[in-house]
């Protein structure tokens, strides 16, 4: 196990007899026995099965419920004992002490700390297989919109382009027209030129318009090309 939080609660006493009073030569067992019985206890607790989703994942109680881990008919689950831990009785004083009140509240109270370590164990396994169960759902969920946005990117290319071939299109014929009225005008303009010719030996003043586009000007609220002497 890489988790050493619930090492708190393991009491030197792994099975072996305690050293007796004024005895020099026993020792209490040493870290490995702590760790193969925690090792065992986790060893027993089988991985959790969700039978149900979880509404509000933010609610641990949810994900203890959806993953069916109860607290043991005694009420002593690990949440218990942190409530102990956190009596005004005892959470100022060192830690073997308050290891050696919990227990012997466990004691008084029939309960083996096996019980208590399992619990833990067990709301641990649920935790980090729920998380895993989000990372999962995460993972899939990356990988389906990533797939939604290269279908998306690709329909706005595509519409992007049939949109700037529009406005090529519709500057193209402006362009076009705009060329063909420059054409019209040149013609216009040796038009008017004939007949401004043919009129002007008879008037003192020529009526007919020649040259580039008249200027405009207001006449009564309408626009009204300027007469050009010719």
């Amino acid at each position: 196990m890489s988790k050493k939080w619930y090492s708190y609660f393991v009491s030197v006493d792994s099975g072996g007899e305690q050293p007796e009073t004024g005895s020099a030569t026993q020792a209490p067992p040493g870290p490995p026995d702590a760790a193969r019985t925690i090792a065992d206890i986790a060893a027993s607790v089988s991985p959790p099965v969700f039978k149900q989703p979880v509404a509000d994942p933010t609610s641990f109680e949810q994900i203890y419920e959806a993953a069916e881990v109860r607290t043991p008919a005694h009420g002593f689950n690990i949440f218990k004992i942190a409530e102990m831990l956190k009596s005004e009785h005892i959470r100022s004083l060192p830690v073997e002490i308050k290891r050696s009140s919990v227990l012997l509240a466990l004691d008084a109270a029939g309960v083996n700390l096996q019980d208590v370590i399992q619990d833990a164990v067990r709301r641990d396994h649920a935790l980090d297989t729920f998380e895993a169960m989000q990372q999962r759902n995460l993972e899939q969920l990356e990988a389906q919109k990533g797939e939604d946005n290269k279908r998306l990117q690709a329909e706005a290319d595509r519409v992007i382009n049939e949109l700037r071939g529009k406005i090529q299109s519709n500057n193209d014929e402006v362009a076009k027209e705009r060329e063909r009225l420059h054409t019209w005008r040149l013609q216009k303009q040796k038009e008017e030129q004939r007949i401004a010719d043919a009129v002007g030996p008879f008037v003192p003043e020529n009526p007919i318009t020649t040259g580039p586009p008249a200027a405009t000007r207001d006449v009564g609220g309408k626009s009204e090309p300027e007469k050009k002497q010719g």
